[in-house]
């Protein structure tokens, strides 16, 4: 059975064949496009390893069916950089040592980004935790995490109003 199904993955229109309704995300972006960025974790949904963005909504990829996404938009960790350009929360994670092993930062980096556009990140660090708990760190570096979230949060909400201002002006 052949299920043409088409995404736009970082920008770019996909047209893809399945061969199985059940190829989860993780696995068509892992195995079959080779964007191995997105980790696979526990394969549960219950790490966030697998964190990327559809639609502009954070999702585990894992518990995700290809074929039910259809005509969506979807961003991975390779697409949230401008050429040599990090995006302010990968600059952010960089800044506050919000990594350690590196193995979940891919899925917290896009947490977090998702975090931010719903904007669900606010100022308090608390809530920053609890937003950002379905992600889970096995080096303990929440800290980090957590001050990247929070600078990352100024950094992009200051751009915003920059870029109101410059088209107001």
């Amino acid at each position: 059975m052949n299920l043409p199904i088409s995404l736009t993955i970082n920008g770019v229109r996909q047209e893809i064949v399945l061969d199985d309704p059940r190829v989860t995300l993780l696995d068509l972006l892992r195995e079959r496009l080779d964007l191995t960025g997105t980790k696979k974790g526990c394969d549960r949904g219950q790490c966030g390893a697998c964190t990327i963005l559809v639609d502009g909504r954070r999702i585990n990829s894992c518990l995700a069916l290809a074929v039910s996404h259809d005509g969506a938009e979807i961003t991975t960790i390779e697409g949230v950089a401008q050429g040599d350009q990090l995006h302010p929360v990968q600059a952010a994670f960089i800044a506050h040592d919000g990594f350690q092993c590196g193995f979940c930062t891919p899925g917290q980096i896009m947490s977090t980004i998702g975090l931010i556009q719903e904007g669900q990140a606010g100022d308090d660090p608390e809530r920053v935790r609890e937003c950002m708990s379905g992600n889970l760190c096995r080096c303990g570096a929440y800290a980090g995490i957590t001050e990247a979230v929070l600078d990352a949060q100024k950094t992009m909400t200051a751009n915003m109003a920059h870029a109101k201002q410059r088209r107001s002006a």
